[in-house]
This record gives C-alpha cells, sequence and structure tokens, in this order.
C-alpha cells in the first residue's frame, strides 16, 4: 500500500463535562476516500424461532426480537460504523492490532457487531455484553473495505446510553471494558484501557500469561500486555490524534454541547478530521443524550465526506420513522461484487443522491469558491437555526411534535441547495 491507511475517533461527554445534563456521543469514520457511506433506518421487528441472519460474510442464529436502528455504514457492508437505536444506545468501532493474530478468515467484521449490539442491546452494558457474547461464538475477521487487497484487524467499541459509557477493546476473542460514569474520554486505533479494567474475558490473563506476555505477578495492564511490540504505522499515527482528541475535549470539558462535538469532529489541525491521500473522513455522526428519559434523543448524521464541508442532519427515533431515500445507496441484491466468490472482482456506483449533489457542490467550491462557500454558509445557518430550536425544544421552551420529519426535511433541504 502506498500509505498506511488510519481511521477513526470517537469521543464522549458525560456530566459534568456536559454544559447540561445530557450524555454527548461523537464519531469520525475515516475510511477509502471513495467509498460511500449511507445513512440508514431499520424498524423494530419480530423474527421467527430458528430463524438465521446474513451478516455481511457469515450467517449467524437470529433473534426473536430487534430494536429500531438509524446506521451510517459503508454501502457495501452489513454492518455499520457508528449508529444509535431507539433505546437510547450509542456505538462506534476503531481498527486496532494486537499481539493476537488477525484472522485470516472470513467472520463477523467489527462493523457487524456495532450494529449486532445496537439491534440487540436496550443499554450499553446490554450491548456489551452482546458483543463480547458473539465474538467469543464467532470471532472477527474478513476484510474490511471493498478491496481484493486483503486488510483486516481487531477492535475497540465505544458504547454509550442516557448514563453511562463503556470502552470495549478486543484481542481475537478476548476483551477488556473499562466503565466510564463522568466526564471525558475519546479512543482513537489503539489500546487505551491499562490496569482500570471494570470487565474482562475470563480467560484473559490465563493465555497472556501462556503465552509468555506476563508473568502473572502483580498489576495486569491489558494496553502494555496486548499491544503489539512493532505497531503499524496505522497505530502509531493515531496517537498524534488520541492526544489531540484528548486535549480538545479537555479544553470543553464541562461546557461539551452538541456544537462543539462538531466543532472538534470538524478540526483539522488535529487530523481527527481526515483529509489527505487515500483516506479521508467518509462520515460524521453526534448524539445527545438527555438524563432525562422524558426527552428524545437526537442523532445527527453528515451522510457526506468531510464534516468541514458537510452539515449535520437530527435523527429522531418515532412512530413515523423511515429511510430516507436520498441518504440511502442502491441495492445490487445476489450481483453484488461482494457476494460474489471471489469477492471485489468489480465495482459498482454506490452513490446515493445526497452523496452526489455534494460531490457537485464539492467541484463548484473549487471552481468558483464564491458561489460555493455562499451556499455552504446558508446550509451552516441552517444547520446553526437547527441546533438551537432542538436546544429549546430540551429546554422545554418550544414543543417537540413533528421530530420525526427533521431527518428527512434536513436531506431534502440540503439537496434542493446542492441543486
Amino acid at each position: 500500500m502506498a500509505e498506511p491507511p488510519r481511521s477513526c475517533d470517537c469521543f464522549v461527554s458525560l456530566p459534568p463535562g456536559s454544559r447540561d445534563d445530557h450524555v454527548i456521543f461523537g464519531k469520525n469514520s475515516d475510511r477509502p476516500r471513495d467509498e460511500v457511506q449511507e445513512v440508514g433506518y431499520h424498524p423494530a421487528a419480530p423474527h421467527p424461532p430458528g430463524s438465521m441472519l446474513e451478516c455481511t460474510y457469515v450467517q449467524i442464529p437470529q433473534v426473536e426480537q430487534t430494536h429500531a436502528v438509524v446506521l451510517s455504514k459503508p454501502a457495501w457492508m452489513w454492518g455499520a460504523e457508528m449508529g444509535a437505536n431507539d433505546q437510547g444506545v450509542c456505538i462506534g468501532n476503531e481498527a486496532v492490532w494486537t499481539r493476537e493474530a488477525v484472522s485470516p478468515g472470513e467472520a463477523l467484521l467489527g462493523m457487524d457487531l456495532v450494529r449486532l449490539g445496537l439491534e440487540r442491546g436496550d443499554s450499553a452494558w446490554g450491548a456489551l455484553t452482546v458483543i463480547t457474547s458473539l465474538l467469543e461464538q464467532h470471532g472477527q475477521g474478513g476484510p474490511c473495505r471493498e478491496d481484493p487487497e486483503p486488510f483486516s484487524y481487531h477492535n475497540t467499541f465505544l458504547l454509550v446510553d442516557r448514563n453511562e459509557a463503556w470502552v470495549l477493546e478486543t484481542a481475537g476473542r478476548l476483551w477488556v471494558a473499562q466503565k466510564v460514569t463522568e466526564g471525558v474520554k475519546n479512543i482513537s486505533n489503539q489500546l487505551t484501557i491499562g490496569a482500570e479494567g471494570s470487565a474482562e474475558h475470563p480467560e484473559l490473563r490465563s493465555v497472556a500469561q501462556a503465552q509468555g506476555w506476563w508473568d502473572g505477578e502483580g498489576e495486569f495492564n491489558f494496553s502494555q500486555v496486548f499491544s503489539p511490540e512493532n505497531p503499524p504505522a496505522r497505530m502509531e499515527l493515531a496517537k498524534q490524534r488520541y492526544r489531540g482528541g484528548t486535549e480538545l475535549l479537555q479544553q470543553h470539558d464541562g461546557s461539551v454541547t452538541a456544537e462543539v462535538m462538531m466543532s472538534i469532529l470538524r478540526d483539522k489541525p488535529s487530523g481527527i478530521c481526515m483529509d489527505s491521500g487515500g483516506f479521508c473522513t467518509t462520515g460524521s455522526m453526534v448524539s445527545v443524550l438527555p438524563r432525562d428519559s422524558s426527552l428524545p434523543c437526537i442523532h445527527f448524521f453528515t451522510a457526506t465526506p468531510d464534516p468541514s464541508r458537510s452539515i449535520f442532519k437530527p435523527f429522531v427515533f418515532s412512530d413515523c420513522s423511515t429511510s430516507v431515500l436520498g441518504v440511502v445507496s442502491p441495492q445490487f441484491g445476489p450481483d453484488d461484487p461482494v457476494r460474489k466468490q471471489p469477492r471485489f472482482q468489480s465495482q459498482v456506483d454506490r452513490r446515493h443522491e445526497l452523496y452526489k449533489a455534494h460531490q457537485v457542490a464539492l467541484s463548484t467550491m473549487e471552481t468558483n469558491p464564491d458561489e460555493g462557500l455562499a451556499v455552504y454558509e446558508i446550509l451552516r445557518d441552517l444547520e446553526s437555526q437547527c441546533l438551537t430550536d432542538i436546544s429549546a425544544m430540551l429546554n422545554g421552551e418550544i414543543p417537540g411534535e413533528e421530530l420525526g420529519d427533521l431527518f428527512f426535511d434536513s436531506v431534502d433541504t440540503e439537496i434542493k441547495f446542492y441543486q
């Protein structure tokens, strides 16, 4: 590969880190530059006993009931980079390498585990137990990008609900988790849990000792024991982003809002908003989870690359929630190159309507900067007004009717402005 790939930063702020009594979640998904990320809604659904579920590469037993989810996902895969469910749970994942070898075979992608955790978990901890159970049963592995060149990794996860957050770090089928109940926290393509783990795989320490990675005496530090001796460039580069993200969060500790989280995701000097070489930030998400369960959770998605040149559009679960076709990619069924063996021998056009309109707008900004900038400034003003209205609604200052139409209206408005 011409350059080491990089990917993803996840953030959370819990009171008193947040300005209001809200938990704020944020993630940038850094993926191959030409990869399309779609945003799709999938309603809650019952499933017949004994039915099977087709994930990206493998089938697993389906559960009898799944939660409604909204997902920001690479259009070619079943799983998701990030998303939320109707129980107030948000999850994002990141690539990581450890001393445990990455399985060459096809298994559950880390992105499959994100979606499965959301479809089956009713809390952050509940989603974590779903993921760790599936990890132990089915393992993780398989190509992580739409390309015939092999590229696989292990995963770390940030799982958040209205009350707490969990950092879950994995090494093959092994795992450790850290509970976060207050303040700010971020993760970025590296192991971060030292001796402060709150839960772990029952064989984690015995495996480390059997491999000669830990002598079995003194403190057990997961990140030290399981980090590879010669980490790939991706993990080394992530250290700078991790420090930059931590500094940005700490600068706003006590005053984090949705707007602040969006500004962090748009920050280019830190490398958090990536736009260099073959990788870039292809999708972004911010969620506001009020501690007051009578208030709705608000989830914002860009559905287009580069949050510094995209706007965040709000989604709220409601009885009338449906998929917005403008941000859903074409489907190719059994003819999809992902489904055919051998995989990835050809490519198809996965661009959705908003993605195409956004591409045209970016081209306009390059050839006619004044015109492009004027359109973008109008859209950012609309984003700002939307954030103001949502804040007023969460504070009880204005009613919250028709919230289910927010995402559709925002996508429709953005497409029309680009045209």
